[in-house]
């Protein structure tokens, strides 16, 4: 990477730390209030179901895209343009310009009601237009690039291209109140099919960071593709629609991903990572192992019932967002050069995520025969609010040690 390029990925390091650090100050502000509930009306009217979404929106949109945005960047910006310093910055201003309105939105109490899909009244368009700024850039800067990429590589840049093209669209339909994806009758959650397709999603992405990082392949990996085309095949001749859990089909459909925590780990230790990163890669292969069988396990006829909307599926987003996607977060950024190589920060992140996926996982596992004690806050629950509250601080001030770095 040239100056230029450099100066857009430590920029884009920068902006995806900073929202970690705020949705993690947020988190811990919601921590604190389960904990003493009369401490919330110091931020009155700004009550607890206001803050979430901007804990869960920051995380996701934030954290968890940002990092992705920045491979994008590195992957097609023309280094050589005069204004590349210039177009990234615009690119990721309009992007944490989105998300912090949409904070000022979700505090005043504009929502539309949807997890994770919030984005609702004037708040509506900001991260599909963010969106759209970021792709004309891309495309702009590909197309500056055609005479030195060769044919594979003008050709992988432009098929991104023409599938991120419907995203913005997509993301703005999907927000509306009118738009609902099909739900499982017996449990009122996402169905098995559901289920597989968004997560063959991310392995087909996981699939392609390598190449979007530049990383050297030391033996073949066709197989990887082969498999990846045929679980996609098997999940196209699933039923689709509002099916329920205790349909086979649904099961063995999902069960289908277990195949693929030896498949993915295999793959990505194929390639030439820098010798930081393995922890990195570790950590992911461990929570990406939990999250596979946790999560097939809770979809399962009995299982699915003890703990759906209970604690248990709050353990379930910390295991996927928290555990697997920070992991793969960290491995990227450090890739890209943007630090990530203290050893304190790492721990106290895993640790933290460790306490937080266990004490709510086995709180959630009893929550429905123990509703009285959690909603009388009996000492045993409070004492585990107390432990997730340790956790989550360990977590906050491990993002804190990477933003100080990242600034340095």
């Amino acid at each position: 990477m040239n100056a230029g390029s450099k100066a857009v990925i430590r920029s884009a390091v920068r902006h995806s730390l900073f929202w970690l650090a705020a949705a993690n100050a947020v988190g811990l502000w919601l921590a604190v209030v389960l904990l003493w509930p009369g401490l919330g009306d110091l931020a009155a009217p700004l009550t607890y179901g206001r803050w979430v979404p901007l804990h869960l929106n920051w995380q996701l949109y934030g954290w968890c895209s940002l990092p992705l945005v920045a491979v994008l960047l590195h992957w097609c910006l023309d280094g050589r343009h005069p204004h590349v310093r210039w177009h990234g910055r615009v690119v990721l201003a309009a992007w944490s310009g989105a998300l912090a309105l949409g904070g000022l939105s979700w505090l005043a109490g504009e929502s539309s009601g949807k997890l994770f899909l919030d984005w609702h009244g004037a708040a509506r368009g900001l991260l599909p237009l963010a969106m759209i700024g970021l792709w004309t850039v891309l495309a702009a800067h590909t197309w500056w690039r055609r005479d030195e990429l060769d044919r594979v590589g003008l050709g992988l840049r432009a098929g991104m291209l023409l599938a991120l093209v419907a995203v913005p669209a997509v993301l703005y339909l999907a927000s509306g109140r009118d738009n609902y994806p099909a739900v499982n009758p017996d449990s009122g959650g996402a169905t098995g099919a559901a289920l597989l397709g968004s997560t063959l999603g991310i392995v087909t992405l996981f699939g392609l960071l390598p190449m979007m990082l530049q990383r050297r392949r030391e033996t073949s990996a066709r197989w990887f593709w082969v498999a990846l085309a045929a679980s996609w095949g098997m999940f196209a001749g699933m039923e689709h629609g509002s099916v329920s859990h205790h349909s086979a089909g649904q099961i063995i459909g999902l069960g289908l991903l277990l195949a693929w925590v030896p498949l993915l780990i295999g793959y990505g230790a194929k390639f030439d990572w820098p010798a930081g990163v393995r922890p990195w890669l570790g950590a992911a292969g461990a929570w990406w192992l939990l999250l596979v069988l946790t999560g097939w396990l809770t979809f399962l006829p009995g299982w699915s019932e003890r703990l759906k909307f209970t604690n248990g599926l709050v353990a379930h987003a910390h295991l996927a967002m928290a555990g697997l996607v920070t992991s793969v977060n960290g491995a990227i950024l450090h890739t890209l050069g943007g630090g990530f190589g203290q050893r304190r920060a790492f721990w106290l992140w895993q640790a933290g995520c460790v306490v937080q996926v266990a004490l709510l996982l086995g709180l959630g596992w009893v929550e429905s025969a123990a509703a009285g004690d959690l909603f009388d806050r009996a000492p045993w629950t409070q004492a585990i609010y107390a432990a997730r509250l340790g956790g989550g601080l360990a977590m906050a001030t491990a993002s804190l040690l990477w933003l100080k770095e990242s600034c340095r």
